[in-house]
């Protein structure tokens, strides 16, 4: 890992997301993309391969911001990455990757011809049919470019030749996809049809969806690309890679049903929505949406059973018609996998958001998310549409019904709001009704579990804890230590000397700082990232390959809520920009701390000398008096070389 990291260049992979500007010798700023703010905090330094935003305190190398940017786990990440740069991986614990990193970028080149290809034919005159469809259903050119939607002309082998041309194996075509094999052999798959490129959430084009124009097509309405080593449908969401980033700032995800469905979504100012491909809402999706908006439980990084909350919201459009109340009660299987609250929209005429969008404009999509309703009211009430309320019987019926359901309900603070919500919609007493739950969660009815025989799920990723781990979710990490008092001048010279021990580590007298002993340090949080250096071996053993090698050294000899402390002082702005300046400006601030430090022990001495009875034990007061003017020459040395 640490070759990826060296070699993929965190300066390339931030600037895909983030505008980065200079902000001074060997570092960069941008706008943050985790949270709102107008001037900007996010930094990189690219020499010591970390960033650090110091408005939401984020912060790590260039595998966490892919994670946190992308929801990619931690090994996903490393493969991108070394897939990337060309790094090849070994795993020693077992595991494997889904694909050889080689042939999988050649597997991921040839999706991406198939794609331009695809997108160039929708101009044809024999695409003309799939033009009108997209025009009847309020999308132009400029939408289908957006989303880069394509068209696969009518033949065998139009888009076999084309890549057979660009060098393609009949091997890499047959893993790719794309193609079909026959009793004569390999043909297109794809023919006749309008295609959508399905990305990862890197936004590598993975595989395709292609939707039926012609009536002498024998074949399915829609057919997507067949599991591959990239396609696996059950942990792909159509629309991913574009809505992202709006999913990580708001935390909300928007589900919706189909490819039309999330282009209406997006052109009408709902961005962050997505589409299963092919297969109904599930497990594998579940865990993505849960990396993506952040959904863990508060400072484990596990989903616990009793619903605690980090925030975020899951919302569910549906069809309005029975197959779409089924599909949202189907989603309600995967509900308490999510700690974020999850909502259902549904129209009441039964229009998709394509449909809603043509009829009423974008304006009547926005309203249908706004007006959401929680998924466990929806559940609730679709089950009581199904027995007659008029009578006694019926709703005794209903009751029975509806009970376990509300018994299932994980978080113990919303189940017996919804035991008396249960009781008004059936017109029933609330303590019948409350018996009537407490009586089907004993049976365990409706009782969903989080994870295969246990009470939690999630996972935590990459080492020691770099997603969803306490010290992650420390502040700024500082983790036992509050922030110092930024109007502290020692603690100011304190977090100094540790900026430029990490950040200009060669121009340190590695001697000098060395020397600085355990107690050097006053602020608990810069103590806590000095015994890291320390036990990281000092600056004096410090390992070749440049201030990132040496940074990651001091992580990973960090304790843990310290870490982020680490990676905090390796970014941050230096006080001194001047690349002329910088030579005194190091060397100023470590004298500047040992002076501190010896002039401590100065004082601590003199108050041993002043305790001390000379008379009644003359050598240790001499050899107390001896260290004192040691103490006070080392001092004078050291400010006469400063001057």
């Amino acid at each position: 890992m640490t070759e990826v990291r060296e070699r993929a260049r965190i300066e390339e992979i931030v600037g895909e997301h983030v505008t980065l500007k200079s902000a001074g010798v060997g570092s960069m700023k941008g706008l943050c993309p985790f949270h709102d703010e107008r001037s900007p905090s996010f930094h990189v330094r690219p020499q010591v391969g970390l960033w650090h935003c110091f408005g939401c305190n984020e912060g790590g190398d260039v595998i966490s911001f892919l994670q946190k940017i992308s929801g990619l786990s931690f090994q996903e990440a490393v493969e991108h990455l070394a897939a990337r740069v060309g790094v090849t991986l070994r795993y020693d614990d077992g595991g494997r990757p889904s694909e050889e990193p080689g042939r999988r970028h050649r597997l991921i080149e040839a999706h991406r011809a198939a794609q331009e290809y695809f997108e160039a034919q929708l101009a044809s005159p024999e695409a003309a049919t799939g033009r009108a469809f997209l025009a009847e259903r309020g999308f132009d050119r400029a939408a289908a470019a957006r989303f880069g939607v394509g068209f696969a002309p009518m033949g065998w082998d139009n888009l076999l030749r084309q890549l057979r041309g660009k060098g393609y194996t009949e091997a890499e075509l047959n893993a790719s996809g794309v193609m079909s094999q026959g009793n004569r052999g390999m043909y297109d798959r794809f023919r006749g049809r309008l295609i959508w490129p399905i990305r990862d959430v890197t936004g590598d084009v993975i595989g395709f969806g292609a939707r039926k124009l012609f009536e002498e097509d024998q074949g399915p309405k829609y057919l997507n690309t067949p599991e591959t080593a990239l396609y696996k449908k059950s942990q792909v969401l159509y629309g991913i890679d574009l809505a992202k980033r709006e999913i990580a700032r708001t935390r909300q995800v928007v589900v919706v049903e189909g490819y039309t469905d999330v282009m209406a979504a997006h052109l009408s100012g709902v961005t962050t929505a997505v589409a299963t491909c092919g297969t109904a809402f599930g497990s594998e999706h579940t865990r993505l949406v849960r990396r993506l908006i952040g959904d863990t439980a508060t400072g484990s990084g596990v989903q616990l059973a009793s619903g605690t909350s980090t925030g975020g919201e899951v919302i569910f459009t549906f069809d309005g018609d029975a197959a779409g109340q089924k599909a949202a009660m189907r989603a309600f299987g995967e509900d308490q996998q999510f700690s974020a609250q999850t909502f259902v929209a549904v129209e009441p005429s039964g229009m998709d958001p394509c449909e809603l969008r043509q009829a009423k404009g974008p304006e009547a999509v926005r309203a249908l998310v706004a007006g959401r309703q929680p998924l466990f009211e929806f559940v609730i009430r679709t089950t009581l549409r199904s027995h007659d309320l008029e009578t006694a019987e019926g709703r005794v019926a209903a009751l029975r019904s509806a009970a376990p359901i509300v018994a299932g309900i994980r978080d113990a603070a919303l189940r017996p709001e919804y035991a008396r919500m249960l009781a008004g919609w059936l017109g029933m007493e609330s303590d019948a009704v409350r018996r009537a739950v407490a009586a089907a969660g004993k049976g365990g009815a409706g009782v969903r579990p989080s994870g295969p025989g246990s009470g939690v799920t999630g996972e935590r990723e990459g080492p020691r804890g770099r997603a969803g781990s306490p010290a992650a979710a420390a502040p700024n990490g500082s983790g036992a230590a509050g922030r110092p008092d930024p109007r502290d001048r020692i603690a100011q010279l304190e977090r100094q000397a540790l900026e430029v021990a990490l950040q200009l580590p060669d121009k340190v007298d590695a001697g000098m700082f060395d020397s600085l002993g355990a107690d050097a340090f006053q602020v608990p949080m810069y103590r806590a990232v000095h015994e890291a250096i320390r036990a990281a071996g000092g600056l004096g053993a410090r390992p070749d390959g440049g201030a990132a090698r040496w940074v990651e050294s001091v992580r990973e000899a960090a304790a843990e809520a310290a870490e982020p402390a680490v990676t905090e002082l390796a970014v941050a702005p230096l006080q001194e920009d001047r690349v002329s300046a910088l030579d005194d400006y190091v060397a100023g601030v470590v004298r500047s701390l040992v002076d501190l430090g010896i002039t401590r022990e100065i004082a601590n001495a003199r108050g041993r000398l002043q305790r001390m009875d000379p008379e009644a034990e003359p050598e240790a007061y001499q050899a107390a008096f001896a260290a004192l003017v040691a103490l006070e020459g080392r001092r004078r040395a050291l400010r006469v070389e400063d001057d």
